[in-house]
């Protein structure tokens, strides 16, 4: 049973009742119980989860598993946001939390993000060492604790958590404004969160999809484009300025413009990070991914702040915003944070702050958007995703290893091997190689400096893949 226990980028996702099993969960919740033994006492943690299938009953089976360890098991009732245990592990200063989750991915699959006492998603080092204990403890028996008479303790993370959050953005401006926001949570854990506290603050709120349902319409629970017809389609009926919407476990974030234009997560970060600068007059520095857009780069350029620039995992961001290096940190799956706030991704407070944006600016996000390319240029970047067989993925690893001096013809000018393969064009274009650590999966992000050629480099890439 251990050998399917393997804690990834975003901690370990199965699908439900074929390795998320209850054996499984027992045994992986043993391997963070034995991690958090080594920790400094006292040794509490929190437990939570999303709405999705038997997350209450998954949540029970590891407080019980945590109990019979000796540690103290905090049960959080309700779905909650990620960022939200998050910043309740640092509020309560607990050993750390499990959440049960399988953040965007289908309803069929269930999971755990384990985060550590500093409400940061557990590191590389810090899965090995759990993974470790997974396979020590392997297919024998987990001791399991009896619940209270009276039950487990519990915590409501919701209160603290917007008290923050009306800490860190000025609804006083969005009220003021007048507009009105669509959200739409996508049946996930940020339910009566950003609908909640924008009519506190007196703002004009509908909603589309805020109720449960473990199946989440049907489709994974993932604020993409092709999703958010239904939150389009209520802006459009309210006269909404912006959309906004987040995932199963609300640590994404998806945005739509007032004429119903879906803002790809890249924008939307250089956008804010733009916003911040200027309304915060933060200049600690800028953190992105590898394969996260450019813009992020010149925009640093051009307000003269550091640039951090990570491999893929919100974890490494979320180091540098604990260490207080960055305003801001993102990546383009549409994750991102801010100085003061958890070193988790927060979809919630990303949607906020971009009506905060909008209100403030009085433009539209598209004009906005435009602006900003007269600012530092015009950058189109684009993310696809390549399914190969066993053998054309095995090839392609090998084929990884090398240092390309043409992409179809094009001179690769420098290659940059943070995370996967980047390579940078002599016109400034890239396009960057990262292989799914799940499934047979390359994933190819590209970015051209004009729609035109978006086309041409788009092409390059997948004959590369493909070749």
């Amino acid at each position: 049973m251990s050998t399917a226990i393997k804690f990834g980028t975003s901690g370990w996702r199965a699908i439900v009742a074929d390795e998320f099993t209850v054996a499984n969960i027992r045994l992986a919740v043993a391997g963070i119980a034995a991690y958090v033994e080594t920790q400094p006492k006292p040794h509490r943690v929190l437990v939570g989860r999303d709405p999705r299938f038997l997350g209450e009953s998954f949540a029970q089976e590891a407080a019980s598993v945590l109990a019979a360890a000796g540690i103290t098991p905090i049960v959080i009732p309700d779905a909650a946001p990620t960022p939200a245990i998050a910043y309740a592990v640092r509020q309560m200063k607990t050993s750390g939390a499990i959440n049960f989750t399988a953040s965007h991915n289908p309803p069929e699959y269930n999971g755990i993000k384990f985060s550590t006492h500093d409400g940061a998603p557990a590191l590389p080092e810090v899965t090995k060492q759990i993974e470790a204990a997974i396979a020590q403890i392997g297919d024998g028996a987990v001791a399991k604790a009896a619940a209270p008479a009276g039950g487990y303790e519990t915590v409501d993370v919701k209160a603290g958590f917007l008290k923050r959050l009306g800490e860190l953005v000025d609804l006083k401006i969005i009220a003021k404004s007048g507009i009105k926001v669509v959200y739409d949570p996508f049946w996930g854990a940020g339910r009566g969160y950003s609908s909640e506290i924008l009519r506190e603050a007196g703002v004009t709120v509908e909603t589309v999809h805020d109720y449960r349902d473990v199946l989440f319409g049907g489709h994974a629970p993932e604020p993409d484009d092709h999703l958010l017809g239904d939150a389009k389609a209520k802006m459009k009926e309210i006269g909404a300025k912006i959309g906004i919407a987040t995932d199963g476990d609300a640590d994404r974030f998806g945005i739509v413009d007032e004429d119903g234009t879906f803002i790809q997560p890249n924008y939307v970060i250089a956008l804010l990070f733009d916003y911040l600068v200027e309304t915060r007059g933060w200049k600690n520095g800028v953190a992105k991914s590898v394969a996260t857009t450019n813009m992020i780069n010149a925009l640093a350029e051009h307000h003269k702040v550091p640039l951090y620039e990570t491999p893929v995992g919100f974890k490494y961001i979320g180091e540098l915003i604990i260490a207080d290096k960055i305003a801001i940190g993102g990546e383009e799956s549409a994750g991102l944070t801010i100085r003061g706030h958890v070193p988790e991704k927060d979809g919630v407070i990303a949607g906020l702050l971009v009506a905060e944006m909008v209100a403030a600016r009085g433009k539209s996000l598209g004009v906005q958007l435009q602006e900003l390319f007269a600012k530092v240029g015009s950058f189109y970047p684009v993310r696809e995703n390549f399914r190969l067989t066993q053998e054309r993925m095995a090839a392609f690893t090998e084929k990884l290893k090398a240092d390309p001096t043409e992409l179809s013809g094009r001179k690769v000018a420098s290659i940059v091997r943070t995370d996967g393969l980047k390579l940078i064009l002599d016109d400034g274009s890239w396009v960057c190689y990262r292989l799914s650590g799940t499934e047979p999966v390359v994933r190819a992000y590209s970015e051209a400096r004009s729609e035109k050629d978006m086309e041409a480099l788009s092409a390059a890439a997948k004959a590369f893949v493909l070749a």
